[in-house]
């Protein structure tokens, strides 16, 4: 787990600055869920027999003796929050979160162990438009940061339950057949969770894995047309992806419709958005049936990616305009009013009181370091005058001394000039 500082919490707004604003414009509403909920609805949704459930949970009793746990997903809350206040009695939701994750898994770039989410679920709509919807909205995300040319769509179908469930059985003949080049961790899920095998990132077991049956071959007929309709929608739209038989879910609860988004410019192959349908969870929770669809995108890597490819535009790095100095105890005040009154004619500006004395040359430090653009001294003759002196910090310009009336626009007209670019 760690910290986040300043000026990696600046890029964090800024990437959540663009998220809030997509989902307005898509009509998504917020919903914020508990980070502690009952250890039984995660294992009913994500299923016991899984890494999450089996190894990555923080879990423990409290005070009751009830078994609690660190929410490791963001779908299973919000699936319960939904049916808790009847959001889904015969009615259709759009809903978005964003938060921090937990799972007990060995620490790598840009995943923690305390990890951020945002998460989309759309709930009550069975066909592939809101399948295609979903994916257009992310590839709008990517685009408006910046990424869509360094990332790519993977998609796949799980089918039905019924097909999975007939897939099932040719799947571990085959992999019986091939006991031997099965790892330990493969040889584990055999019988518990034997497609979880093929997403196996073990290079000893890839030509196995590739020459395995493909569930793609044994969809049933109302899967496979809703598969076609959404790559036609994708293609209309003008989306670029891959189909990747191999591509499943680490969660139980998805069928249909799954899909990621990756990466190469973080070194090896990254997963940076994941997600599909998952219309069996809320009756799997003790809801009535439910069609729904969502997708899960991590902040850590998202924000390591922009940086990575020098994305983050300076608007973003939320530096001062104004270092608003002092000189002397009796300018103090006067600074401080005028500081207020700059704050209320321009609610934009970003603007820093100095604070603490000092000498003037350490004012003048400190007023640099501050990153910011312009300084406005305040010492006894600008008081006797009503006036202030203008220092540029960032260009080789002459200092002025301005008119406190007015000073405003003085300050709109330089900061949005040309030579500040």
């Amino acid at each position: 787990m760690n910290d986040l500082l300043p000026e990696q919490s600046v890029l964090w707004q800024y990437v959540e600055g663009q998220v809030q604003a997509l989902m307005k414009r898509y009509g998504y509403a917020e919903i914020r869920t508990p980070i502690v909920e009952q250890t039984a609805l995660f294992k009913r949704s994500i299923g016991e027999v899984t890494d999450i459930v089996e190894k990555e949970m923080y879990t423990f009793d409290d005070r009751n003796g009830d078994s609690l746990t660190l929410r490791p997903e963001g779908t299973a809350s919000c699936v319960r929050a939904a049916m808790e206040h009847g959001l889904l009695h015969n009615q259709t939701q759009r809903l978005w979160y964003q938060g921090p994750m937990f799972r007990h898994e060995r620490p790598q770039k840009g995943r923690y162990r305390q990890f951020h989410q945002v998460g989309v679920e759309a709930f009550g709509l069975e066909g592939p438009d809101i399948d295609a919807e979903t994916i257009l909205l992310s590839a709008r995300l990517w685009k408006a940061l910046g990424l869509y040319e360094h990332v790519t769509l993977e998609l796949n179908s799980l089918g039905s339950a019924e097909a999975r469930a007939a897939y099932r059985d040719t799947l571990v003949a085959y992999f019986e057949q091939h006991h031997a080049l099965l790892d330990e961790d493969s040889r584990r899920r055999l019988s518990s969770n034997p497609m979880r095998i093929l997403d196996s990132k073990n290079p000893d077991m890839a030509e196995m894995l590739d020459a395995a049956p493909r569930l793609m071959d044994h969809l049933d007929d109302a899967s496979r047309a809703h598969f076609e309709q959404l790559c036609a929608l994708l293609d209309g739209a003008g989306i670029d992806y891959v189909i990747n038989p191999r591509l499943v879910r680490g969660l139980d609860y998805y069928g249909r419709t799954v899909f990621e988004w990756t990466t190469t410019a973080l070194g090896s192959q990254g997963t940076v958005c994941a997600g599909g349908r998952y219309d069996g969870l809320v009756e799997q929770l003790g809801g009535k049936p439910t069609p729904a669809v969502g997708f899960a995108m991590g902040i850590e890597r998202l924000v390591l990616l922009l940086d990575t490819l020098d994305l983050v535009p300076d608007t973003a790095r939320d530096e001062l305009d104004v270092y608003l100095l002092p000189m002397g105890e009796a300018a103090t005040s006067a600074a401080l009013l005028l500081g207020e009154r700059l704050r209320e004619a321009l609610p934009e500006l970003r603007l820093q009181l100095h604070c603490g004395g000092g000498s003037f040359k350490s004012r003048i430090k400190k007023a640099d370091r501050s990153g910011a653009r312009l300084a406005l001294l305040l010492g006894e003759d600008e008081l006797a005058e009503g006036s202030v002196t203008l220092k540029f910090l960032r260009e080789e310009r002459e200092q002025q001394r301005l008119p406190q009336a007015g000073l405003a626009d003085t300050l709109t007209s330089l900061l949005e000039g040309e030579s500040f670019a």
